[in-house]
């Protein structure tokens, strides 16, 4: 299991890589737009820090574009920019429709905004390096989830598809371990559901009670 942190504060994601050892980073528009900078100076900046290192940084096309051509071309400028960027892409029928176009110019696609398991089996069928289903979303909207990801992740391993599945909006520690237990290799979420995810109280309530009784313990 891999964790990327959906983020673009380039703080956020240089601390992640020290202390986490985060394997790659999701961003989206609304990202970028919380930096108050320009989105190429943004996605520019992320990549430096990933610089000599394969770990992979998801960046989005115009998701105003609604043609397949349109979404090419703007992923062949965001690819040149750096080797670790991978495109993402709507899964809306031009989305599937680029990530062939895309992959036989040697560019990674990684397909967002899936909410379905046949959106997923789509996306793997036409090659995409990620697929990302999303399901804070859709807890959000009363929707089960927990056997939406075993669905994406069985119809990948029923047919030997090579795409990696992203479980994205991740809200919590127990989504973080219910798509590992689902088999899902990424996850991707925010740096404060990291945060709380690595730490428990009673894991503190147990650390005073050591130190307590390491303090009334001779050393020597």
């Amino acid at each position: 299991m891999k964790f990327f942190l959906d983020s673009a504060h380039v703080d956020e994601i240089s601390y992640a890589l020290d202390m986490w050892g985060i394997d790659g980073v999701t961003t989206n528009p609304k990202h970028v737009q919380v930096t108050d900078k320009p989105f190429l100076t943004v996605i520019q900046e992320i990549g430096s820090l990933f610089d000599g290192t394969d770990k992979p940084i998801s960046v989005e096309v115009n998701p105003h574009y609604d043609k397949w051509e349109d979404m090419v071309a703007e992923a062949e400028k965001l690819a040149a920019l750096c080797p670790n960027y991978v495109i993402k892409l709507p899964a809306t029928e031009p989305g599937f429709k680029a990530i062939p176009m895309l992959a036989q110019k040697g560019i990674r696609a990684n397909l967002t905004l899936v909410f379905s398991a046949a959106q997923a089996l789509q996306a793997f069928r036409m090659g995409a390096y990620f697929v990302s289903p999303f399901i804070g979303w859709k807890e959000s909207n009363a929707e089960e989830v927990q056997h939406f990801v075993e669905e994406v992740v069985a119809i990948r391993d029923n047919y030997g598809f090579t795409g990696q599945i992203i479980v994205s909006a991740v809200r919590n520690g127990r989504q973080i371990a219910e798509a590992a237990v689902a088999g899902a290799d990424i996850v991707t979420a925010g740096f404060d559901v990291y945060k709380d995810a690595f730490d428990h109280p009673y894991t503190h309530v147990g650390l005073d009670r050591f130190a307590s009784f390491w303090d009334q313990t001779d050393y020597a």
